[in-house]
């Protein structure tokens, strides 16, 4: 039977270890501050965002918003990024992606303050990215890659030399799982399929490893992929359910893939239930924690060389509990 890999746990997971080291900052007099950029109001971004505030307030930082309609412009955007990156209280925030039509997204991302680019995707963290395919990273790496990669790791899925069939090219994930996974640390063998790509169910069904990051439900069939294939999907469509009336969240594998599958992350309520926290959390099989060993594979491993949020603010006052465990 296929390992079913639930975020949702680990989601639980992540929080109770992030509350432990807010603790420790606020003993130290320092008080982290997650800020969000939320332009316009499509659904899917309101809910997210909404659940980072809501993550925060659980888990004790403080949370930032700064909301702007829909006709924003690029000015008005732009002083909003430029009013975090001032704020003393701000130690990290987002521009929630996409933003509305007409606004170019790089050029709004470039004005984040790399040091608080709290989603890793400032082209100067990502060059760092790029830069460094082994040893120390002290700049925040994307979160929903290294999300994936963690939770991987936390349920024994060795990626060593494993061929990954990566679907999509997108920033958020398929091009920067891409840099993370082929790491030394990591050490997968990655393949990037797009649009473009021919003969992509070929690549599928060689792959050990399917990150399916594409936004178009159901792509992938059991026909596509081999016995025993891992399957991690973190693609979103919303899907119009006829018979009960609303539009629901689907992934981009189908779920009769499951029974093939060695192990396999549902969507919803797989590696993206991870993402709030904005670091790699960890779970076990079955619901279970993972023995503290297990927090140095992968980016445990790195950990000490890479950047989470609450890293960001503590290792700039050298308070860091990411790093050292000792306050």
């Amino acid at each position: 039977m296929a390992m079913k890999i639930d975020g949702r746990v680990v989601s639980a997971r992540i929080k109770e270890d992030l509350a432990q080291r807010v603790s420790a900052l606020k003993s130290k007099g320092v008080e982290p501050g997650l800020g969000t950029i939320l332009v316009g109001s499509d659904p899917g971004s309101v809910k997210y965002v909404a659940g980072k505030h809501a993550d925060c307030a659980e888990i004790g930082v403080n949370s930032i918003k700064r909301e702007l309609p829909e006709d924003a412009t690029f000015e008005q955007i732009a002083a909003a990024v430029k009013e975090l990156n001032a704020d003393p209280a701000c130690t990290g925030y987002i521009v929630q992606l996409p933003l509305p039509k007409g606004i170019d997204e790089n050029a709004v991302i470039d004005l984040i303050d790399p040091k608080k680019d709290a989603d890793g995707m400032h082209p100067y963290n990502l060059g760092e990215l790029v830069l460094h395919p082994r040893g120390e990273i002290v700049t925040p790496l994307p979160c929903t890659p290294r999300g994936v990669i963690e939770l991987l790791g936390a349920y024994d899925v060795d990626l060593n030399g494993k061929e990954v069939c990566v679907l999509g090219r997108g920033i958020t994930i398929g091009r920067t799982i891409g840099l993370m996974l082929t790491r030394k640390e990591v050490n997968a063998t990655v393949t990037l399929c797009h649009t473009g790509t021919r003969d992509v169910r070929d690549h599928m069904r060689r792959a050990d490893v399917i990150v399916a990051a594409m936004g178009s439900a159901a792509f992938v069939k059991p026909n596509d992929i081999k016995e025993g294939a891992v399957l991690v999907d973190v693609g979103v469509s919303r899907v119009f359910d006829e018979e009960a009336g609303r539009y629901r969240v689907r992934g981009d594998i189908d779920k009769a893939c499951y029974e093939k599958a060695s192990a396999y992350t549902p969507n919803p309520g797989g590696s993206g239930t991870d993402d709030p926290g904005h670091v790699a959390g960890k779970r076990g099989r079955d619901g279970r924690a993972p023995p503290l060993s297990r927090r140095t594979d992968y980016f445990g491993r790195v950990a000490r060389k890479s950047r989470s949020f609450l890293c960001m603010v503590s290792c700039r006052l050298k308070l860091c509990v990411c790093c050292t465990r000792t306050i």
